[in-house]
């Protein structure tokens, strides 16, 4: 068919490059150009533009963004504990345990970052190991710390009741 033509091979050869590189720069060359264009136009309204840090809307906003998220990392420990023992109270319940003393909060057990709990259960051992475990599964009442199973005599009108007892120190992150 090229040989039928009435035209040279090298002028067809000189057209099909020419379309050859039309199609090119539609596909290419084009949108790097125009890329190129937008980047040098940029760079030179980036040294004209004001400072962010001046405004004061941005700074409102940012300062009210950085509010919001201190606010959700606060933690109210009072309401953090009643939460804490709540949840005990009702895993030791299901357990067929005792709570029975939840101290006073020691002063010494409270920091800045951290505050540990004592926590004292009355049962039989079975179910006191089962508590344990489950204290250690639960989540949203801080870490097992340490706990310590102690036997204590009772003394009652007419004898001497042995009953165990399971001390537990929890450790809550503020």
């Amino acid at each position: 068919m090229l040989k039928k033509l009435p035209v040279k091979k090298e002028y067809l050869l000189l057209i099909a490059t020419i379309l050859l590189l039309l199609v090119s720069y539609q596909l290419a060359f084009k949108k790097t150009i125009a890329a190129w264009q937008l980047n040098n136009s940029l760079e030179k309204r980036l040294p004209q533009s004001n400072d962010l840090t001046i405004q004061p809307d941005y700074l409102e906003r940012k300062n009210k963004n950085l509010d919001k998220l201190i606010g959700l990392y606060k933690a109210d420990t009072t309401a953090l504990r009643n939460n804490m023992i709540n949840i005990v109270s009702l895993l030791a319940d299901k357990e067929g345990v005792k709570l029975s003393e939840v101290p006073v909060q020691d002063i010494a057990n409270i920091s800045d970052h951290f505050i540990i709990e004592r926590l004292r259960f009355e049962g039989d051992y079975f179910a006191l190991m089962k508590l344990s475990d489950r204290l250690g599964q639960e989540s949203g009442i801080g870490m097992v710390r340490s706990e310590i199973l102690k036997v204590t005599e009772v003394n009652t009108s007419s004898n001497k009741i042995k009953k165990l007892g399971l001390e537990v120190m929890l450790e809550m992150v503020k």
